[in-house]
C-alpha cells in the first residue's frame, strides 16, 4: 500500500519543475507523480493522476495560474501550494490566491551559497504534508466592499480602551481578513503575528486596510498603540512585543532568534501582553495553524485574567494550534470563525 502523499508539480520552467521534484522525492513519505508546463495539460494530469497535493506557479503562460485556479477550486477543490516570486507583485498575487483557496505559498526555489537548498528542501515538504491535511473549502463568492467609513485614530494609546491580540499560521490570512472586516472603525488597538515570510506581510497589511473601516499597517518599532488601527508584525524578520512607553503602550520589534521555528512567533506576542497587566481589557484570539506556537503564551495571558478564544476545529484550515492552545488549558472559548468575529464586536462594543 503507498501512502505516500502524491504531488504534481505546475510549473512553465523546465528548471524549476526539475529542481521541485529533486526536492520532493527525497523524502519518503512524498512522491512526485507528474509535472506539467502549463494549466492545460495540468488539467488532464490532475484526471488521470489523482495527486493529493498540487504545486502551482502564479504566473504561466496559456492560462493565468490565479484563472487555473479559480476554476480548479470551483470544480475540484484540492490542497494547492503556490509557487511565488519574493517581489510586490508576486506576494500580492499570492494573498489573492490564499482568498481563492489556496492553502499556502512558498517562495520560488533558489540557491543559498552557505546552505543550499536544504533549508527551502525542508520547508516545501513541511508545507506540502500541511497542505495534504488540509480541510479544503470551495471559496464563498466575494461579497461587496461594504466597509464602514473610516475614522482618523485617536492620538492616545490608553490602555483603558483595551487591545486585541490574534495569533494564526496556515490559513490565517483568510480567516484574519473575515474577522476585521466586521470591525468598527473604534475598535481598540489590534496586534496580529501571522507567520509569513520576508515582504508578504507589507502586502497583506496593504490588502487588508483597502477593505476594512480600521486602519491596517504593517507595525513599526517604537509607535504608539492607537485606536482604530491594526499592526501586523513583519514577516520573516522579527518578533512583536508589546511594551510600556512614557505616553502608553508602544511596540517593540527585535531580531532575537526564532520561538517555536517561527520569527514572528505568536507566543512572543502573547507573553509580552501577558506580562503588561493588561488583564480583563484584552482580547486574545487563536486562530487556524499548524504546530503549537502560541499556546504557552496564551496560557500565560489566561492566567493573568485575559478573556482567550481559539478558532473552531470545523472552520480551521489547519486545526493545530488552536489544539494545542486548548490542550494547554489557557482557552475560554472555543469558537466558529464567524463567532469569533462577532464575539470582538461585542467585545469592541463593550469598550
Amino acid at each position: 500500500m503507498n501512502d505516500k502523499v502524491k504531488v504534481l508539480i505546475v510549473d512553465d520552467s523546465a528548471l524549476i519543475r526539475q529542481m521541485l521534484s529533486e526536492i520532493i522525492d527525497r523524502f519518503d513519505d512524498l512522491e512526485v507523480v507528474g509535472s506539467a508546463p502549463d494549466p492545460l495539460v495540468a488539467r488532464a494530469m490532475i484526471r488521470q493522476l489523482n495527486p493529493d497535493v498540487l504545486t502551482l506557479d502564479v504566473e504561466m503562460p496559456r492560462m493565468d495560474g490565479l484563472d487555473f485556479l479559480e476554476r480548479l477550486m470551483r470544480l475540484r477543490p484540492m490542497p494547492v501550494v503556490m509557487i511565488s516570486s519574493l517581489t510586490e507583485r508576486g506576494s500580492e498575487i499570492s494573498l489573492r490566491a490564499l482568498e481563492l483557496g489556496a492553502v499556502d505559498f512558498i517562495a520560488k526555489p533558489r540557491f543559498d551559497a552557505q546552505h543550499g537548498l536544504v533549508d527551502y528542501a525542508d520547508q516545501v515538504a513541511e508545507k506540502i504534508r500541511i497542505a495534504a491535511t488540509a480541510r479544503i473549502r470551495r471559496p464563498e463568492p466575494a461579497s461587496p466592499n461594504l466597509r464602514l467609513p473610516r475614522v482618523a485614530p485617536a492620538r492616545s494609546s490608553a490602555a483603558a480602551d483595551g487591545l486585541i491580540a490574534i495569533g494564526a499560521s496556515t490559513g490565517g490570512t483568510e480567516a484574519i481578513r473575515q474577522i476585521l472586516v466586521s470591525l468598527p472603525a473604534s475598535c481598540p488597538p489590534i496586534l496580529i503575528t501571522q507567520h509569513m515570510p520576508s515582504g508578504f506581510t507589507l502586502s497583506f497589511a496593504r490588502r487588508l486596510d483597502s477593505l476594512c473601516a480600521i486602519t491596517v499597517k504593517e507595525a513599526e518599532h517604537g509607535e504608539p498603540l492607537l485606536p482604530g488601527c491594526a499592526y501586523v508584525a513583519p514577516g520573516g524578520a522579527t518578533h512583536m512585543r508589546v511594551q510600556r512607553g512614557r505616553s502608553g503602550y508602544q511596540i517593540a520589534l527585535d531580531d532575537s532568534p526564532p520561538v517555536n521555528r517561527h520569527r514572528p512567533s505568536v507566543d512572543v506576542l502573547f507573553r509580552s501582553l501577558a506580562q503588561c497587566g493588561i488583564g480583563k481589557r484584552l482580547l486574545g484570539v487563536i486562530l487556524t495553524g499548524m504546530g503549537k506556537d502560541g499556546a504557552l503564551g496564551m496560557l500565560q495571558m489566561h492566567d493573568q485574567g485575559v478573556h482567550t478564544i481559539a478558532q473552531d476545529e470545523t472552520t480551521c484550515v489547519v486545526y493545530g494550534m488552536p489544539r494545542e492552545a486548548v490542550a494547554a488549558g489557557g482557552v475560554d472559548e472555543v469558537l466558529p470563525l464567524a463567532a469569533i468575529a462577532a464575539r470582538m464586536v461585542s467585545f469592541v462594543n463593550a469598550k
